[in-house]
């Protein structure tokens, strides 16, 4: 009886260490198959021990997993910081990945148009044949935004997908630096026409007085005309010489001030030596002027000022009133403005008034003996110094003129 006994407790103690085995199993299996990411069962045994060793597996693998997916992400930032367009294609042209900057220049739309055909979103004929090119490199430019925009487009031929190829489509915004190299060539041209047109009429006055037989007063007046085309000639070096040194000068200090009164004084001077009584010249706010000082170049406020005093008394006809005047701002800053009763200028030619060599009527400035470059230098003076040119002028009513210059300039 003891014997049959002791079978029948070792047989129930075997089930019973063979339940909780199965039982510890059952929930390492669920463990691993439900959540890994939580803590492991408190196991004992072998078990434990094999339960541990998964879970630091598994607490490897997804640090690793973690470190990759900051990597990715850190990838991507730094893709969508890049100043130009990247667009990643597969093989049959569909948009794997864009960043922002890709989507302003070909406007696209980063959620909307992945696994897009590009060809379908953008239909422009040179787009097209880029993106057809066999060659694993290729550019092109293209003008988008009813040619607002205009874009330098490389595509780079990588990797495969099973069907071909893929694509890198780089875009670079050039509208910019294709202005910029548009108004290179337009003041090159410009220069060599403002040089050319003196030079012509000089040469034609030497050769005339070389082969005729002119009396004292027809060589008198030759001369009187050769003289006033050397001197716009003078003039134009002169501007030219100006607008390279305020370019390639370093950016002012406001370290060094001068007093603004005298130089209004000396610019009122100025103009009335200029002008010589052919106009009624008023000033107004110099006793405001007092106790005023400036900061900067005083040569390059004294040329932005008398460039704007120039221009009225040249374009106003001869009778007509111009005025000078100074008033102090309520944010502590300062306004110099020069109103004139001239023939005014319509509101199309405003933005484009400081551009170089820029005329309103080409021959009527030619003939007053403007060189096209006084308001260029007024408008490089003042971006130097922070300051800005406001323009009202209409057609019949004259011009006014105003520098507005920040308090940072200013020091009572």
């Amino acid at each position: 009886m003891s014997g049959a006994w002791w079978c029948a407790a070792l047989a129930v103690g075997a089930a019973s260490l063979w339940a909780l085995d199965r039982w510890r199993l059952h929930r390492l299996l669920r463990w691993v198959g439900r959540d890994p990411a939580g803590p492991a069962p408190r196991l004992h045994g072998a078990h434990a021990e094999l339960a541990y060793r998964v879970e630091k597996a598994l607490r490897v693998r997804e640090a690793r997993a973690q470190r990759e997916r900051q990597r990715r992400e850190q990838f991507l930032q730094a893709l969508e910081a890049y100043p130009n367009g990247l667009v990643l294609l597969d093989a049959d042209d569909h948009i794997q990945w864009l960043n922002h900057v890709s989507g302003e220049h070909l406007g696209l739309d980063l959620r909307r148009d992945l696994q897009q055909n590009v060809r379908n979103l953008v239909r422009v004929p040179a787009f097209v044949e880029l993106l057809s090119s066999p060659n694993t490199e290729g550019q092109t430019q293209i003008a988008l935004h009813n040619g607002s925009l205009k874009l330098a487009l490389s595509l780079r031929r990588y990797g495969d997908d099973g069907r071909g190829p893929m694509s890198l489509l780089v875009s670079q915004d050039i509208t910019e630096s294709a202005r910029m190299e548009r108004m290179r060539r337009d003041f090159v041209a410009n220069v060599s026409h403002e040089i050319r047109s003196p030079l012509t009429v000089l040469s034609g006055f030497l050769e005339s007085l070389q082969a005729l037989d002119l009396t004292g007063d027809e060589r008198q007046r030759i001369y009187g005309l050769m003289q006033q085309q050397s001197q716009r000639m003078q003039s134009l070096v002169t501007d030219l010489l100006t607008l390279a040194q305020l370019e390639g000068s370093p950016p002012p200090t406001t370290e060094s001030r001068f007093a603004l009164r005298p130089l209004l004084e000396r610019l009122l001077a100025d103009a009335r030596a200029l002008d010589d009584g052919h106009h009624p010249l008023e000033a107004e706010g110099w006793d405001d002027a007092e106790g005023w000082h400036l900061a900067g170049p005083e040569g390059e406020w004294h040329s932005a000022f008398a460039n704007l005093v120039s221009n009225a008394l040249r374009y106003t006809p001869g009778g007509g009133r111009v005025q000078l005047r100074w008033c102090a701002l309520p944010d502590g800053g300062g306004e110099f403005a020069v109103q004139d009763e001239g023939v005014g200028i319509a509101a199309e030619h405003l933005p484009r008034l400081t551009e170089r060599f820029y005329r309103v009527d080409a021959s009527r400035s030619r003939g007053t003996g403007g060189t096209g470059l006084g308001l260029a230098i007024v408008k490089h003076v003042l971006q130097r110094h922070g300051a800005e040119l406001d323009i009202q002028s209409q057609p019949g009513q004259g011009s006014r003129f105003a520098i507005r210059i920040p308090a940072s300039q200013l020091r009572r």
